[in-house]
Parts: C-alpha cells; structure tokens; sequence
C-alpha cells in the first residue's frame, strides 16, 4: 500500500474538480446527498459501508430521512489525503 500523506491546500483546491458536488467544510471533504426515501438513503450508505470497510477508510456521517452527509478525513494524517479523494469518487460512484 502507498504511503498516505496529508494533501496541501493548493492540491486540495485542484482536485475538487475531481469530485463534483464536494466542498471543504470544517477541514473536511463533504457532501450532502438526497434520496427519494428514508429507505433508498440507507441502502445507499449500506452500499457505501461495505466499500468503507474493504477500503478499510471509514467515513463521518449522517443519516436524516433521505438525506445523507459524509465527511471524509484521514486520521492518521491529521487532515484530507488522497485516499479521501478516492473514496468520494466511488461514493459519487455509488450514488449514481
């Protein structure tokens, strides 16, 4: 596995055209994803915890009836990583 370091402010700023939708909120990349239902939000963060887990990356989140924000941060580096990045894409992926 690659080493994980915390991304710089200029490399965070380019690749958020990466990931359409997401923004830095509190020093953390988010997004607030809505559905047709209570039920449809939580088989989509289902879908979204068994990528988190085979990644071994979790997410911060919440769940109010059909809405769902995820924020996403590396621990280990004490801010936003590539790993963040990659994990949002196959999110958006998931959403899709």
């Amino acid at each position: 596995m690659a080493t994980v370091h915390k991304l710089t402010q200029a490399e965070i700023t380019s690749r958020l055209a990466e990931v359409p939708g997401w923004d830095i909120v509190n020093g953390k990349l988010q997004k607030t994803f809505t559905f047709a239902s209570f039920v449809t939000a939580f088989g989509f963060m289902s879908s979204v915890a068994l990528l988190a887990e085979a990644m071994g990356h979790h997410p911060d989140w919440s769940n109010v009836y059909n809405r769902v924000t995820i924020a996403l941060t590396t621990h280990d580096v004490g801010g936003i990583s590539a790993l963040d990045f990659t994990l949002a894409k196959k999110i958006a992926d998931i959403a899709s």
